[in-house]
């Protein structure tokens, strides 16, 4: 069985799209592509596909991830184009490793996340990121399931700051342009419980009083390893890319060993 990992994006109008939506565009894309897919046992088989940590609905990525496994072997790249051809244009397959290591949930333990904040001018933004990571604390309320549920959001934050530019691409194109535009850059530890992008936002309106007058345009820029030393999030296929490097590296190795003469000549 070979195990195949993909990251994905939604862009544009389809960042509304549910993950349970997803899950079927992309098991109808697999059968589209005629990928040789495992199925689980059961009475009810399904393609096993293993999603992790999708982002909530209503939100941009540029980085969620997956993980198929086939009955036979695939190029990774041929996989990603057949996959990328039979989805909708905004959810797109941009990268394809072979798994060669394990725990690939393990590795998602942070994401950076782009805020746009139409109709905000970036000074007072400014001003209100200040007061948030002054605080000590910032409690947040979210609705549950289970009722209100009161946490904190201030500490599963690294960084949080005002950026000048433009947004990503994955950001919307029919998004206002004539009025001030403030963009922020959040960089969240996966805590639990999960401190999520309107988190945060309800943490500025607390503490500074920032409110949007539209919703704010939500993108997972990145998700990945949380890098103490340099305080970036690092790629979550970089160990399997890494792993099949050095096995390629080691196979001419190994062959040129095998040739050379056994004993004296």
């Amino acid at each position: 069985m070979q195990r195949i990992r993909l990251r994905y994006t939604k862009r544009g109008r389809l960042r509304f799209t549910s993950h349970r939506d997803f899950q079927r565009a992309f098991e109808r894309a697999l059968r589209r592509a005629e990928v040789p897919m495992a199925y689980s046992a059961g009475f009810t088989p399904h393609p096993k596909v293993s999603y992790a940590n999708a982002a909530p609905t209503g939100t941009g990525s540029e980085a969620e991830y997956l993980e198929i496994a086939l009955t036979d072997a695939r190029d990774p790249e041929k996989l990603r184009i057949l996959l990328d051809e039979s989805l909708p244009t905004g959810l797109d397959i941009v990268d394809a490793v072979e798994a060669r290591t394990s725990g690939l949930a393990d590795r998602l333990t942070a994401s950076v996340w782009e805020l746009r904040l139409d109709g905000v001018d970036p000074d007072e933004a400014a001003r209100a990121v200040a007061a948030f990571n002054a605080a000590e604390t910032v409690e947040v309320q979210r609705m549950t399931k289970n009722g209100v549920r009161t946490f904190d959001a201030r500490a599963a934050v690294v960084e949080l700051d005002r950026v000048d530019g433009t947004t990503t691409p994955s950001a919307e194109a029919d998004r206002p342009t004539d009025q001030p535009c403030a963009i922020l850059r959040l960089v969240v530890r996966h805590v639990t419980p999960a401190v999520r992008p309107d988190d945060v936002l309800s943490g500025l309106r607390a503490v500074a009083d920032l409110a949007p007058p539209v919703p704010a345009a939500v993108t997972r820029l990145a998700q990945g390893l949380f890098d103490e030393e340099t305080g970036t999030v690092t790629d979550p296929l970089a160990p399997d890319r890494e792993a099949a490097a050095a096995l390629t590296t080691a196979a001419p190795t190994a062959a040129a060993k095998a040739s050379e003469p056994v004993g004296p000549a």
